[in-house]
């Protein structure tokens, strides 16, 4: 058994050139996967987690391109192989559930014929092989009556059901690593956890590995073993998913943390004490000031200044270091020079 990650990311960069100028969506971005591991990419809407995912199977729509840096997969660098063996490795040993099922499913097509094609396909199995083990799986994802159900069409499910069918499908080849592009955000909250829990449930028995894309806190904190903290395309604290949580480094990660709304603290949801009231009361949930920055031609410095109430005059002229403050702990964030010996 080697100790060699399984998928390794190497300095991604995946720009877009717009008429406004460059789109760094993804710049310099490194991180590995080991065997049976989830780790989660969490930041806001724009910071690259979708671009990250789909950069690694190389399937960036135009205008962008990857424009630098290595995924290597067993060793192999997915961004040289050429179009057939790049196919003959999406949705077999690397499978990808997209946010929307409605629109991954055709809807012209019956749920049978969807699953049946990539068993057939990299499988080699029959058409009587392939619907059967398109019915386990759909069996093992929780769909009553899979026998009837795998001939209706996408409309006839459910969104949560929907999910729970393209769940079905990416595992059904027993790939190595499962990519989940906000698996959960197009589901009310009561479903969200039950896909998360199939999801779960369902890598363990397989043994597979994953990379799971989102937003929200909430779910890294109950799923995944690693937690990678994106900013304006690049990863800005990286990590055991409890130790970050318990001792997070760069501002922005200590920001979003502060603003999970917390079990064991009273009247959280309410947030219209005017400014300045120091009587005591219902206690605001915090938040994060500012916006997002806008990517396109990003200078190179920390482009979390604006919005951080710790920054400095260097966080305004130069881009912070990659620091390792703890075993498996990266930040990248002035705060922290010494522990890398680079000097304010």
């Amino acid at each position: 058994m080697t100790d060699d990650p399984l998928l390794s990311v190497q300095d991604l960069r995946t720009w877009f050139h717009t008429d406004e100028g460059l789109l760094k969506a993804v710049d310099g971005v490194s991180f590995d996967l080991k065997r049976g591991e989830t780790l989660g990419l969490v930041g806001e809407s724009g910071s690259g987690k979708s671009v990250t995912n789909l950069s690694i199977l190389n399937l960036v729509p135009p205008p962008g391109r990857i424009a630098g840096g290595r995924v290597l997969f067993h060793g192999q660098d997915l961004l040289g192989m050429p179009g057939g063996a790049i196919r003959a490795i999406r949705g077999d040993r690397i499978a990808m559930i997209f946010q929307d099922p409605m629109t991954s499913l055709n809807p012209f097509l019956r749920i049978s014929t969807q699953m049946m094609e990539p068993l057939m396909l990299h499988q080699g199995l029959g058409r009587r092989l392939a619907k059967a083990r398109a019915i386990e799986m759909l069996q093992l994802a929780g769909i009553p009556g899979a026998e009837r159900r795998i001939e209706q069409y996408p409309h006839q499910f459910s969104g949560g059901m929907r999910q729970r069918v393209m769940i079905a499908m990416a595992l059904s080849c027993n790939p190595e690593i499962l990519i989940a592009d906000e698996p959960t955000s197009a589901l009310d909250v009561t479903i969200q956890a039950q896909i998360l829990d199939l999801i779960k449930d369902l890598t363990q028995r397989l043994g597979t590995a994953v990379i799971l894309i989102t937003h929200s806190l909430g779910v890294v904190a109950g799923i995944c073993d690693t937690l990678c903290v994106m900013y304006a395309g690049r990863i800005v604290e990286r990590g055991p998913t409890g130790e970050v949580f318990e001792s997070p480094r760069h501002p922005y990660t200590q920001g979003l943390i502060r603003s999970v709304p917390r079990l064991d603290r009273k009247n959280q949801f309410v947030s219209c004490i005017p400014e300045g009231d120091t009587e005591k009361g219902p206690e605001r949930l915090a938040s994060i000031p500012g916006q997002p920055p806008n990517v396109i031609d990003l200078p190179e410095c920390c482009p979390f200044h604006p919005r951080c109430g710790q920054a400095m005059d260097l966080c305004r002229r130069r881009y912070p270091p990659a620091t390792e403050p703890g075993e498996g702990r990266l930040v990248q964030c002035w705060l922290y020079p010494e522990e890398a010996g680079h000097e304010r």
